[in-house]
């Protein structure tokens, strides 16, 4: 049993013939649709699609002119990007300890870790469970510093029935196919100001920015974009996007399903007292990309045991995700210990990601289970 499976069909052939029969392929009109389909969707000014979320993340620290000398405040336990999109820039990220009931940046943790030098924060929506925008907002706003959503995990994620993407100043998401919404690799960008839309339009552009002064020459064939930025080449392809278009289509259906699988998991697994399942923070906004438990007796040793259980019987998990401090690059560079930020140690250590995937059957979920009840 694989660990998550995109949902294709003959949707996503129709939109790929539909993108190879116009011709065009690159960046162009099948993109702006898949765009506009995701601004929709989080009810913000600006969708922008890129390469990955990672590359969504490099983007939004470009829009907001981090560079050297700024903090960049990152929870310790999330994918390794969260943090590069700092180091990318010459910023430093700074790392919090999380909510181990939500895996999500503990607010007190962030509050204590506020430096002048602290320019952003980098909420993440892990698992597709929101973050607590309202006490990280609150931080924000009064220190004046900016607020990326690292919504990789979380298209439709909502918190207090708010979509996540337009809650902060700017919001980064994933079409990994890991994600609810695949279109193989891909991202993008949301946001409700116009200026920073503006610059990661450029950014992911070659850093490419309007048409040149028609007052110092007539426009025609002959005109080329000004380059007045240090831009990269970040687009999707049309290609994709057309993937992304017929994937779009399908979201309230996978929404609906995940949310389905992801209670009768909560449900199932009630009795299980060894374990912690995911209660914690906005449920109902919960959209579970991932469905992670977490072991509560017996530490790394007894979670690998029964993740050696599940993969005997051809069933995949993994770890929740990574406790990123302790990871070589930044140990190395910033002497970060492992005891340095217990909880996101405790949860790299004793998490379990169940398989969870559309189409998933009772008796497939039943499987999972009952290995779940017997080992764990």
């Amino acid at each position: 049993m694989n660990l998550t499976e995109p949902s294709f069909d003959e949707n996503e052939i129709i939109a790929l013939r539909e993108c190879l029969d116009s011709k065009w392929v690159t960046q162009g009109p099948m993109t702006e649709r898949f765009e506009k389909l995701i601004a929709d969707k989080h009810g913000v000014k600006h969708a922008i699609a890129c390469t990955s979320c990672t590359a969504a993340l490099h983007l939004a620290a470009l829009a907001l002119q981090l560079g050297p000398g700024d903090e960049v405040i990152v929870p310790a336990f999330t994918w390794v990007t969260s943090a590069h999109s700092a180091e990318y820039v010459g910023a430093k990220p700074v790392f919090v300890d999380v909510d181990l009931s939500t895996f999500n940046i503990d607010p007190a943790a962030l509050r204590a870790a506020i430096t002048p030098r602290t320019r952003a924060i980098v909420a993440v929506h892990l698992f597709g469970l929101a973050a607590p925008m309202d006490e990280i907002n609150a931080i924000a706003k009064a220190h004046g510093i900016a607020v990326i959503e690292d919504a990789a995990c979380a298209i439709g994620t909502t918190y207090k029935n708010q979509l996540v993407g337009g809650l902060g100043d700017i919001g980064c998401f994933s079409f990994h196919p890991r994600k609810v919404v695949t279109t193989g690799e891909g991202g993008a960008v949301t946001t409700n100001r116009d200026g920073l839309a503006a610059m990661v339009r450029s950014q992911r552009n070659h850093g490419a920015s309007g048409a040149p002064d028609p007052s110092l020459e007539e426009p025609g064939p002959w005109t080329m974009a000004k380059f007045d930025n240090l831009g990269y080449n970040l687009r999707l392809s049309d290609i994709q996007a057309a993937v992304g278009v017929a994937q779009m289509a399908k979201l309230e259906k996978l929404l609906a399903e995940r949310r389905r699988l992801g209670l009768r998991y909560s449900e199932l697994l009630s009795e299980v007292n060894s374990i912690a399942r995911p209660l914690g923070g906005d449920v109902a906004g919960h959209t579970y990309q991932s469905y992670v438990i977490r072991m509560l007796e017996g530490g790394r040793k007894r979670r690998n045991d029964l993740m050696k259980v599940l993969a005997k019987e051809q069933i995949q998990t993994r770890p929740g995700t990574h406790a990123v401090h302790r990871l070589g690059y930044y140990a190395s560079k910033y002497g970060t210990r492992p005891e340095q930020f217990p909880n996101a140690a405790r949860a790299e250590d004793t998490t379990i990601t169940l398989p969870i995937f559309p189409g998933m059957t009772d008796d497939d979920q039943m499987k999972v289970v009952r290995i779940v009840r017997s080992v764990g």
